[in-house]
């Protein structure tokens, strides 16, 4: 061989090797870049675990502290709601005015252990709901057993009452006592009598009937009546604008409306001075209910208290009020009186102010529970008020009737003055006889002159029967 076909074949061995070697060194490097690739993928696939691991500690660590939270929270809400929120709900049972506070944190509990924001929800409404039920259940029960018991008591206090009163009536009538010991039995009737409305009252409101039956009764009467069942009945003027002295208030509904009308004159004498007068006035409606208006002169009441009365008086709610919301002590006059009103049907009203600054109440008793009274068969007491004169109404002349013709005069003769021609006499309208009556006017009574004249009565009365017994006579 040649030395250049040695040469030639050397340098393309050579290029051959270059080549070999090129191809590995470029797989070898294609390798390494893959490697390298890999490697760079498996470093950010270990940063990203490290970056999960690392929030998914953060929030493990903020579960954890929300958790705690949450704990802590309920802790707080429990010990809100026993120390707090329970206590204030049974205030407000017994009266509403008295606030029940809300959850201790905004937000509230969710039930199912997580708060979302924006919405309220209190974990603990349930236990309240159930709190409210049970309590009022249960101060229901209680309620009715007190007033069953009282409602006993006070029937047995009334029959006792009753008979007092019958021996007190007999003592008056049996012995011809000193003027003193009249006085003495005259008081004790009185008291009497003011122990009697309080025993009434107490068991109207324990869902007991007045206890006492009438006859059918002038209004004027029972107006009268009621007024001496108070202490100050003095200071009670009354007077009557009923144009019929004959109306009266059918049996069943006279003790009830005697009942109501006493305790709100009671009301207006307790919250008017020893020394202003309360007015009375008995007025007739032009749709046929006759009204008892009941004027003081007091301080008036306040707006809540209006508020109050009115929901009492009004009989809607009787069911639902307990003997615990009148107060301590329980004022019980609008709570009969509203039972009273659901039971018999007339009306009570105290929300307009009276003219002199007080209070206006009015008791309207509608024409179903009206009668008509024959006052000849049965006359009107002599201390009720006499009813009101009508206003004389100025009437309208009536038409003169046309005149009857003429009868033809007779034949003038020489003896015969001048003919008369005939006269048309004016004729007088026709009046009422009431007109020249004189209206009657309106009886001021003293009691201390009626009670010195029933005195008096009693004295002569007794004196007459101590001639046919004198071991009666003290």
């Amino acid at each position: 061989m040649s030395s250049i076909s040695v040469a030639a074949v050397l340098l393309g061995v050579a290029t051959a090797v270059m080549v070999v070697v090129a191809l590995v060194l470029a797989r070898s490097r294609r390798r390494q870049v893959r490697r390298a690739q890999e490697l760079a993928s498996s470093a950010q696939a270990a940063d990203a675990r490290t970056l999960a691991a690392e929030a998914s500690s953060r929030t493990a660590e903020a579960r954890l502290k929300a958790a705690e939270t949450r704990e802590r929270e309920f802790r707080e809400e429990l010990d809100h709601l026993v120390s707090r929120r329970l206590p204030a709900l049974a205030l407000h049972l017994i009266s509403s005015h008295h606030p029940v506070p809300g959850p201790l944190h905004e937000g509230g509990q969710q039930a199912g252990g997580g708060s979302e924001p924006g919405e309220s929800a209190d974990i603990f409404a349930p236990v309240l709901e159930s709190f409210s039920t049970t309590s009022l259940k249960e101060r229901r029960r209680i309620d009715a057993a007190a007033r069953a018991a009282l409602r006993g008591a006070c029937q047995d206090m009334q029959a006792l009452s009753y008979r007092l009163q019958t021996e007190i009536d007999a003592l008056q009538h049996e012995f011809s006592a000193p003027r003193s010991l009249t006085k003495r039995l005259l008081a004790a009737d009185h008291l009497n009598e003011q122990n009697l409305r309080l025993i009434q009252k107490a068991a109207i409101v324990c869902g007991a009937w007045p206890g006492h039956v009438r006859k059918d009764t002038y209004v004027a009467e029972i107006v009268t009546g009621a007024s001496s069942r108070l202490r100050g009945f003095d200071r009670i003027k009354i007077s009557s604008r009923l144009h019929a002295a004959g109306t009266g208030i059918v049996g069943r509904a006279a003790e009830p409306v005697a009942v109501a009308v006493a305790e709100l004159m009671a009301n207006a004498l307790e919250h008017s001075r020893d020394d202003l007068v309360v007015d009375v006035s008995l007025i007739e409606t032009e749709n046929g209910s006759v009204c008892v208006t009941v004027d003081d002169a007091g301080k008036g009441m306040t707006a809540e208290a209006v508020a109050r009365g009115t929901k009492l008086i009004s009989g809607a709610e009787q069911q639902n009020i307990m003997l615990t919301e009148l107060g301590d002590p329980p004022s019980q006059g609008f709570a009969a009186i509203g039972r009273l009103v659901a039971d018999y049907g007339f009306h009570v009203s105290i929300a307009n102010p009276s003219p002199y600054g007080g209070v206006r109440a009015v008791l309207s008793i509608p024409p179903n529970l009206l009668t008509t009274i024959d006052e000849e068969a049965e006359p009107l007491s002599a201390m009720a008020p006499l009813p009101a004169v009508p206003p004389q109404v100025p009437k309208r002349p009536e038409a003169p009737e046309p005149a009857a013709p003429a009868a033809p005069a007779p034949v003038p003769t020489a003896a015969a003055a001048a003919p008369e021609l005939p006269q048309r006499r004016r004729r007088e309208p026709a009046r009422a006889v009431q007109a020249d009556v004189a209206p009657p006017t309106a009886r001021d009574l003293d009691p201390e002159r009626v009670r010195d004249t029933w005195s008096q009565f009693e004295e002569g009365l007794a004196s007459g029967r101590a001639h046919n017994d004198p071991e009666e006579t003290l």
